[in-house]
């Protein structure tokens, strides 16, 4: 009979690294693809519609007011590429000029480009097509032959060329409805010069905004024509997009016999400590009257954005959410008599209005004042925030939203320092197409507004429920075999290969039946995980299922492994539950089957799955033959135009029992998880226009390979002019650098022999270029970046110990006992 794994803790390795001046090895891209064009007729047709669209702007302006002449500052010109051709974004965008390109949208196979030029400005464009026309580079080409030729057609803009959004959506004419304005934040009075012309316009301003750098976001109620009055008089609007909307066995017993159960267990529990960490949920709120909650949620930890609204749950899910958080599925807990020992408490906050229809909000605005409202409470406490509501919407495609922006923002502790760990839905199918071929629903219903968020831990659901108890259901199937993903969680499979991979993981979150005749399919009881009940005078327990039911099962760990190691920071918590996730035998089975057909059917079901189940022994603890090494750090991605310095990690390495182990194979496992500030303009994603403020990636040294080689492969300001070209490839890992460089969170894992990994100590931590440093006027590059660098050695032989090694190590460059 095997012997149960000694728990043992994860080893915190401090001053492993050393930072040395970084270069990346890696060259520009190529020459940029341009359509076939007569040059002198080319430049002749551009200037002809330059000076058109001036004559139309003085046309304009004729018809109206001084007032309202005098509003503007500037127009906007729309830029259209050939079809099938790209437009040079980056050479449209003139800061030093004050042109900016301010929306980016394609339209079938031509890119459209909605640039604001500042009065006076237009012979910028007007003197480099000019020079085109009639002068060569040194290289012999024309002069700006990359953005001349790359411009189709050039037009004075429209309010259509500011919809970043769905074009299906766009409204028909006369049709009021909630806008969401992007307006250019120029630091002169930009939201007042707004509100103003909406006042006279009768365009109805919502209260809040939000603050994105060079962005202000706010919601307006209007038609097309009154927003085309805006664009027309005003400069300030930048993008304009739609603003969305948030939709608002145990569990069979009659009440009594419930009552007995859940009495039982509450003699069995032990209330968390009062300094211990927190799930916070932003839901519908939670009903405390619960004898299984009220355990751990203190009075003071109830709050709400609205304090009109109440603080009780007015749904039944905020508390069903709470139930699981705290508990997990109550299933697995009633039966038994084992205590339970809670090691962390709840707080709530009330995010969504009672029943009823109510205007739409910036979400962003309402999940940021929510946080402050449990930070002002507790400003100390580590705190893991879940929150199982999200949007009907899934149009974005992975691209950022206001909503999920300022969940970045707030996890980056880029306006006040403190990072947070959010924890969101991926949100759950909205059709009801579900049946023998659900997969093909979950792939093509992208992932719900905002669980695109790059800082946030995006849930998805699986399943290994299959047992039906039902005696009415007899010949009912599940829909999902065990393992498989749940018929309800969505994927990211239909967005562009650019965005992270989502969700990050996966968690319980039922099944479903379906009929004999196999043409319905319903959410049954058994499998489903059950939970406390929101109206516990009627009835203490409830089933509930999905993505939302996942996401307050990983916070609840998330808030585990918080208890237990409370000096972790929130990028640390974030890569221990990826860390320790596995998939299962069932998607296991299918990333075999798609990898060796070496198409995008891998990479596709990694967007189904993410990294797999979080495995809660991993997580929290190491073993003698799996240890786990934690590092926490800071390095300075940039210099005002360069990068700036990369750290290189000499690990405490078991080099003598991993070289005993000789030709046993043996797994190495590292994540790196970081936060990135956001710049959710929509204006083409790339160069100074990325979204992320920077990024970083790890390398490990290869196993023949010597210190200096290691640092001349991944740092060109290493290598001496002699050394020539070096390969910068390392193969053996599962994923590699082109799948697992995804968004802000990187994992990939490498498998051989002990005596190979035996000299693969040595790993760096080096940048890659964001805005930070793409937008240096914007005074960010300075900053340091924090990350959290988990990295596992594991094997099968349970007699070797790799951890003791390790810990000895540590405990020397530490003082500290181990």
């Amino acid at each position: 009979m095997a012997q149960p794994r000694k728990k043992l803790r994860h080893l915190l390795v401090p001053n492993t690294s050393v930072a040395e001046p970084y270069a990346s090895p890696v060259m520009g891209g190529g020459k940029p693809r341009l359509p076939p064009v007569e040059r002198a007729r080319h430049g002749e047709q551009l200037l002809e519609q330059l000076e058109r669209a001036r004559q139309e702007l003085q046309s304009r302006d004729a018809d109206r007011d001084v007032v309202a002449f005098e509003a503007r500052r500037g127009l906007y010109l729309e830029f259209a590429s050939a079809p099938g051709f790209e437009l040079a974004l980056d050479r449209l965008d003139l800061p030093s000029a004050g042109i900016e390109l301010v929306a980016k949208r394609d339209v079938g196979p031509v890119t459209y480009a909605t640039v604001y030029v500042p009065e006076g400005q237009v012979a910028q464009f007007t003197k480099r097509v000019e020079e085109y026309t009639s002068e060569d580079s040194k290289s012999g080409k024309p002069k700006h032959q990359p953005l001349v030729e790359s411009i189709h057609e050039i037009r004075l803009a429209v309010l259509e060329g500011f919809w970043t959004d769905d074009p299906a959506l766009f409204p028909p004419t006369k049709k009021a409805i909630w806008w969401e304005v992007w307006l250019r934040d120029d630091r002169s009075g930009t939201l007042e010069r707004f509100n103003g012309f909406a006042g006279m316009s009768n365009i109805r301003v919502g209260e809040r905004h939000l603050r994105f750098p060079e962005r202000i976001v706010v919601l307006a109620w209007g038609t097309r024509e009154q927003m085309a009055g805006s664009v027309e008089i005003l400069d300030v609007i930048a993008e304009l997009r739609l603003a969305k909307e948030v939709p608002a066995s145990f569990a069979e017993m009659p009440a009594p016999e419930q009552a007995a159960w859940v009495k039982d267990l509450s003699r069995r529990i032990t209330p968390p400590p009062p300094d211990g960490p927190a799930v916070c949920i932003l839901d519908t709120g939670v009903n405390r009257a619960h004898p299984l909650l009220v355990l751990a949620l203190a009075e003071g930890n109830l709050h709400a954005y609205n304090p009109e609204w109440g603080l009780s749950d007015h749904h039944g899910h905020g508390t069903e959410m709470a139930g699981i958080a705290l508990y997990g599925d109550l299933a697995q807990i009633l039966p038994s008599s084992t205590p339970v020992s809670l090691t962390h408490q709840l707080e709530s906050v009330k995010i969504l209005p009672p029943q009823g229809r109510n205007d739409p909000d910036l979400y962003g605005v309402v999940t940021a004042e929510s946080v402050a409202r449990v930070e002002v409470a507790a400003p100390t406490r580590n705190r893991a925030f879940s929150m199982a509501v999200a949007t009907t919407e899934f149009r974005d495609r992975g691209q950022p939203s206001s909503w999920s922006a300022e969940i970045d923002r707030l996890s980056s502790g880029a306006d006040d320092e403190p990072r947070r760990l959010f924890l969101i839905c991926a949100g759950n199918r909205t059709g009801n197409n579900i049946g023998p071929s659900f997969r093909s629903g979950n792939e093509t219903e992208g992932i719900h507004d905002p669980g695109q968020s790059w800082n946030a831990i995006t849930v998805g659901a699986y399943t290994e429920r299959f047992q039906i108890d039902d005696p009415s259901l007899a010949g009912w199937t599940p829909v999902a075999a065990p393992g498989d993903l749940s018929p309800s969680s969505t994927t990211s499979c239909i967005w562009k290969g650019q965005w992270p991979r989502k969700p990050d993981i996966v968690m319980e979150g039922g099944n479903m039946a379906l009929s004999p005749n196999r043409k319905e399919a319903y959410q049954v009881d058994s499998l489903a995980l059950l939970t406390t009940h929101s109206r516990p005078q009627e009835k203490l327990l409830a089933t509930t299922d999905g993505t939302s039911a996942a996401t307050a099962g990983a916070a609840r760990l998330a808030a585990a492994i918080w208890a237990e190691y409370p000096s972790f920071w929130p990028e640390t918590i974030r890569a221990l539950l990826v860390h320790s996730a596995q998939w299962t035998e069932a998607m296991k089975k299918e990333l075999r089957e798609a990898k060796k057909k070496k198409g995008h059917e891998f990479e596709h079901l990694l967007r189904c799955y993410g990294f797999g189940v979080p495995n809660r022994e991993r997580a929290l603890w190491s073993a003698k033959n799996a240890a786990t090494l934690v590092i926490q750090d800071r390095l300075q991605p940039f210099d005002r135009d360069s990068t700036k310095e990369m750290h290189l990690h000499t690990l405490p390495w078991p080099k003598e029992a991993l070289a005993d182990l000789g030709e046993e194979k043996v797994q190495l496992c590292i994540t790196l998880s970081y936060f990135i500030e956001p710049n959710p303009a929509r204006r083409g994603w790339v160069r100074r226009h990325r979204y992320a403020s920077h990024g970083l990636r790890f390398a490990v040294s290869k196993p023949t390979e010597s210190k200096d080689e290691f640092r001349k492969r991944v740092n060109k300001a290493a290598r001496a002019e002699e050394d020539g070209k070096i390969s910068t490839s390392d193969r053996g890992w599962f994923l590699g650098t082109d799948l697992r460089n995804k968004g802000s969170l990187h994992q990939d894992y490498w498998i051989g022999t002990a005596a190979d990994l035996a000299s693969r100590d040595i790993l760096a931590v080096y940048p890659v270029t964001g805005w930070w440093r793409e937008r240096p006027h914007l005074e960010r590059w300075s900053q340091a970046a924090r990350y959290a660098l988990v990295v596992s050695i594991r094997t099968r032989a349970q007699t070797v110990d790799i951890y003791e090694p390790i810990a000895n190590q540590v405990e020397v460059k530490t003082g500290i006992p181990v």
